[in-house]
């Protein structure tokens, strides 16, 4: 826990071995705790959620803003505005930087929303993003689309960025071993959970020994990442295209 340590993170977003979910959230975390230095000034989190990542940045604004969906619930989470999915309620060049987490999959117009986060953003301010490439469904029926680096690469130069930071997070046998823990998860741990000593026994079986084993074996065989879990990008604002 050498990362998260040194922050205020839950145990969701930098998870140990026991849950279902490590393989996809430590890189994610970790990707987004190396590129925080690169991100200052007044900061957009667009699509902040609880705003999990907050403690990683020294800013001197943090600013949450989402938008309403059926797919997903706001209650308890710290969000400042209010998105309309058309444009967000800032001044051109409002902002110094901008973290985008987990949200790309789940917007419909991605050209359209990366204009006008070009719109608020300070020409040379860099925009932190992160997006799934390999995962299940998910805040459904909100779940639109998944990334490669070209991809990305391609529709951030069309919006006026360039690509400055480029990261997979996971590697194949990453990938193999968190789809596995992910369908014990979602298939058998709900049905033997309902007792606490089977529940702590499966846990044990289901999470914590893929888990170890995955990590063991992502050490020592050779490291292929043409699949992976996750992409953290970093890009420059470099024209303005609204």
């Amino acid at each position: 826990m050498k990362y998260a340590s040194k922050v205020k993170v839950s145990e969701e977003f930098y998870p140990s071995v026991t849950n279902p979910y490590s393989f996809l959230s430590k890189p994610l975390f970790k990707g987004i705790h190396r590129n925080a230095s690169l991100l200052g000034g007044k900061l957009l989190d667009f699509g902040c959620g609880s705003k999990p990542y907050k403690s990683l940045f020294s800013v001197d604004e943090y600013i949450g803003v989402d938008f309403e969906n059926e797919g997903h619930s706001h209650e308890g989470e710290d969000i400042d505005v209010f998105y309309n999915g058309k444009e967000l309620p800032f001044t051109k060049e409002y902002f110094d930087s901008v973290l985008c987490s987990e949200v790309f999959e789940h917007v419909f117009n991605l050209p359209e929303v990366l204009i006008e986060l070009n719109r608020v953003l300070k020409t040379g301010g860099k925009i932190l993003i992160t997006c799934p490439f390999v995962w299940k469904e998910h805040e459904v029926p909100h779940d639109y689309a998944r990334y490669t680096l070209f991809a990305l690469e391609s529709l951030l130069a069309k919006a006026g960025f360039k690509l400055i930071v480029r990261e997979k997070g996971g590697n194949f046998v990453e990938v193999l071993f968190q789809l596995t823990t992910l369908f014990f998860h979602d298939t058998l741990f709900g049905k033997i959970s309902r007792l606490p000593v089977i529940k702590q026994l499966g846990g044990f079986f289901l999470f914590v020994i893929p888990n170890a084993v995955g990590a063991l074996l992502s050490r020592i065989l050779p490291q292929k990442n043409q699949l992976y879990l996750s992409n953290v990008v970093v890009a420059e604002k470099v024209s303005s295209v609204k």
